[in-house]
């Protein structure tokens, strides 16, 4: 059994999350059905940033997240997005630190059906420390500065 999970969070916490239908295929259609609903998701917990302006979003360079279309929505929503170097899926936290962390919980246990794993990975998800955000935000921060001072060639150990 697979599941995948949509996540998108910040240095205080999970900001929104969702999971995919078993057939359904992540192409731009759907990416832009996940954008509207992070958007009313930050208004409703973050209703001072969206207000400010003050997020911005990354994600990685996916064929659903480079879609016109999805750069027509942010745009015309001023939501500016933090590029992704080409050939770098280790900037991504979700690949660095939150699916790693969600997976280490989750490989021990047997699942029956995928409403289980859903329930087990809301609660992991749910558990998660805060303080456990803001380091994942200055592990962000130094693999940016790793990557730069590397001019965007491969490193080998983040």
């Amino acid at each position: 059994m697979k599941v995948m999970l949509i996540a998108f969070f910040d240095m205080e916490g999970i900001v929104y999350y969702g999971y995919v239908p078993q057939s359904q295929t992540v192409n731009q259609q759907f990416y832009l059905q996940v954008l509207k609903r992070l958007r009313l998701a930050v208004s409703r917990k973050k209703p001072q940033k969206r207000a400010a302006r003050a997020w911005a979003i990354h994600h990685d360079n996916a064929p659903a997240h480079t879609a016109h279309s999805i750069q027509v929505f942010l745009t015309s929503h001023g939501i500016p997005v933090v590029q992704q170097p080409p050939y770098s899926p280790d900037m991504a936290p979700c690949d660095f630190w939150l699916f790693p962390q969600l997976k280490t919980v989750m490989k021990v246990k047997r699942f029956e059906d995928t409403d289980t794993i859903k329930k087990n990975a809301t609660s992991t998800l749910n558990t998660i420390p805060k303080d456990s955000f803001k380091k994942c935000s200055q592990q962000w921060q130094d693999r940016w500065k790793q990557c730069v001072s590397s001019q965007g060639e491969y490193i080998e150990n983040y």
